[in-house]
C-alpha cells in the first residue's frame, strides 16, 4: 500500500521538535520521518498526522487535551501506547516540546531493542 506523503510543513515541525531531543535516531518508519530510542519508536508522522508513544498514564492525561486522539493504526487496530497529537499543540513548540520529552522519557524505561543484524544479498 502506498501512503500519500507528509505535508511538507509538518514534516519541518517534526524535525525542528524532535530535533531538540537528546539521544534519539532520526530515521523512516513506513517512509514517514520518526524517532527511535534504544531501538524503540518513541514519535512518528504517519500521513497527515504525527503520533506520539507515552506511558499509561501520560497518555491518559494526553488523550484529555482538545483534539488529541488515539492512534488507530491499519484497519482499525488501536495503538494502546500511541496518541495522535492535536492539530492546535503542532504550532506550540513548547507544549509539543513538554509532550515529546515525556515519550522520550517513556521510550528510555522500555527495554532496549536488539540490533537486527542485516541479510547479506
Amino acid at each position: 500500500m502506498k501512503w500519500p506523503p507528509a505535508p511538507a510543513a509538518l514534516v519541518r515541525r517534526f524535525a525542528l521538535a524532535t530535533g531538540r531531543l537528546r539521544g534519539v535516531e532520526a530515521r523512516k518508519m513506513f517512509g514517514y520521518p520518526a524517532v527511535f530510542v534504544n531501538g524503540n519508536m518513541i514519535a512518528g508522522l504517519v500521513r497527515d498526522r504525527m503520533a506520539i508513544r507515552l506511558a499509561a498514564g501520560d497518555r491518559e492525561r494526553f488523550l484529555v487535551l482538545p483534539g488529541a486522539t488515539p492512534f488507530i493504526a491499519m484497519k482499525g487496530r488501536v495503538m494502546k501506547q500511541w496518541a495522535v497529537v492535536p492539530p492546535a499543540m503542532l504550532k506550540s513548540p513548547a507544549q509539543l516540546g513538554r509532550w515529546l520529552t515525556r515519550a522520550l522519557a517513556h521510550g528510555r524505561s522500555l527495554a532496549p531493542k536488539p540490533v537486527r543484524r542485516s541479510r547479506a544479498k
